[in-house]
């Protein structure tokens, strides 16, 4: 007799995978970073918190230059706040700030080990949305770089893609009207091995970014490179990329 779970495990992985952004051209991973090539970003300035997972693999390192070149493209009158989610905590290492050179420099590269692993990264997103001022005239937005696992309550498709802090992560952001942008990259602990940790994150960052007005960029299981994500994401902040 076929079990149900396991069928429905399957199947939710096959749907989420199929959502996944379509693989992009690219070189590895030890390649140098070329620059962003999404353009600047048009229309009013934007209040954007870069949250970075502090377990994440090593790779991620190698998308610092990245990432930098992309804030750099922002409307003029944009404020970047960066954070990393670590042990538990949420490091600011800049306040929100209209110096984009500065916010590019507090950029660091992660811990890459599991004593950095946050609690669940969602917590951390709460206490991030708590830096955007009630009222404002810019657009607000996170990105979110994480393994989107949450294993706090328990390691099944409806404790990890229905997480409790997930759910209040999404109350506040739709509160503060910050929508959430998301890009997977795997941790050093379950999501670098395990398939279904992976499918069960990812679904998480789906769900965070679909229902506060964002969106997540993922293409299967692990990453080559941000720089077609970035390009997607300004496309996207620009009007020009419809889902």
């Amino acid at each position: 007799m076929f079990n149900n779970r396991k069928i429905f495990s399957a199947f939710a992985a096959l749907v989420l995978m199929a959502a996944a952004v379509p693989a992009f051209a690219g070189g590895g991973a030890d390649k140098k970073p070329e620059p962003v090539r999404g353009g600047s970003i048009s229309g009013a300035p934007l209040n954007l918190a870069i949250l970075v997972q502090d377990d994440l693999v090593s790779r991620v390192g190698n998308e610092i230059e990245a990432t930098r070149g992309f804030i750099r493209t922002l409307p003029a009158g944009s404020r970047v706040m960066v954070g990393y989610l670590s042990s538990g905590s949420l490091q600011v290492r800049q306040k929100f700030t209209d110096d984009l050179e500065q916010a590019g420099r507090a950029l660091r590269i992660p811990a890459g080990n599991v004593n950095a692993a946050p609690f669940n990264p969602y917590v951390e997103v709460i206490e991030a949305l708590r830096h955007f001022e009630a009222e404002g005239k810019n657009r607000n937005a996170v990105l979110l770089i994480s393994d989107g696992l949450d294993t706090s309550r328990g390691f099944d498709s409806f404790s990890a893609i229905h997480s409790i802090d997930m759910e209040r992560a999404v109350r506040e952001a739709k509160r503060r009207n910050v929508a959430i942008y998301s890009f997977y990259a795997p941790s050093v602990g379950l999501t670098s091995y395990n398939r279904q940790a992976v499918s069960y994150g990812q679904g998480a960052l789906n769900r965070i970014s679909n229902e506060t007005g964002g969106r997540a960029f993922f293409q299967g299981t692990s990453f080559v490179s941000f720089n077609p994500y970035f390009e997607r994401l300004s496309r996207t902040l620009n009007g020009a990329d419809a889902y």
